[in-house]
């Protein structure tokens, strides 16, 4: 079992900063698929930014250039830097994380499966 726990959200104004902090407790995630989900009110969850175990990141199109997802295998620890906030950013931050790629491919397509491995999530919120 895997066990996440976020950190680091808060309320900033528009053009502001925030950096994301996702700790992993039960098992090292050397190998796992990991990333960031977004939950704004009155919405479903959707992927925000993903990290393979090689490293490689992808982006939604609407924070790139923006956001950067990094992981330290070494800390068991997943970050997402957060740049140039828009109040369109405003959600509950979710980090998540699965072994293997169809399991989190499942999770990328359907966030409200009940595959994988989730935190309870960290508010952002960003006034404009």
């Amino acid at each position: 079992q895997v066990q996440l726990v976020e950190s680091g959200g808060g309320s900033v104004h528009a053009g502001g900063a925030l950096s994301l902090s996702c700790a992993a407790s039960g098992d090292t995630f050397r190998g796992f698929f990991l990333g960031w989900f977004g939950q704004a009110p009155g919405e479903e969850r959707a992927g925000v930014a993903s990290i393979d175990s090689a490293g490689s990141t992808s982006y939604v199109d609407s924070v790139k250039g923006r956001f950067t997802i990094s992981r330290d295998n070494a800390k068991n620890t997943l970050y997402l830097e957060m740049n140039s906030l828009k109040p369109e950013d405003t959600a509950a931050y979710y980090c998540a994380a699965a072994r293997h790629k169809l399991t989190w491919t499942t999770m990328w397509r359907q966030p409200s499966s009940p595959l994988g491995y989730w935190g309870q999530g960290t508010q952002v919120t960003v006034s404009s």
